[in-house]
């Protein structure tokens, strides 16, 4: 089955492209990673799997409506918290 055609199969199936639902998979770990303080942003950032924490911090931010480190305050998970 070639690429096109799986994608497109996954979307309807799914619902949404196979980019989109990595991404909202990869934010919805991370929002639990940042709600247990299971690191900083930059250790979020790697375990999820983007490149860097400034481009998780953009997308987390896109998705999310609120840069990590304020969601992270807003769910009481300060301590330990840095944004590298």
């Amino acid at each position: 089955m070639s690429r096109s055609v799986s994608f497109d199969k996954f979307r309807r199936e799914v619902g949404v492209p196979p980019m989109e639902y990595l991404l909202a998979w990869r934010m919805a770990l991370a929002r639990s990673m940042l709600r247990r303080r299971d690191g900083g942003v930059k250790e979020v950032a790697e375990t999820v799997g983007c490149g860097s924490a400034s481009s998780f911090s953009v997308a987390f931010t896109r998705l999310v409506s609120i840069p990590p480190m304020q969601f992270a305050r807003q769910h009481g998970a300060v301590h330990g918290l840095t944004e590298s």
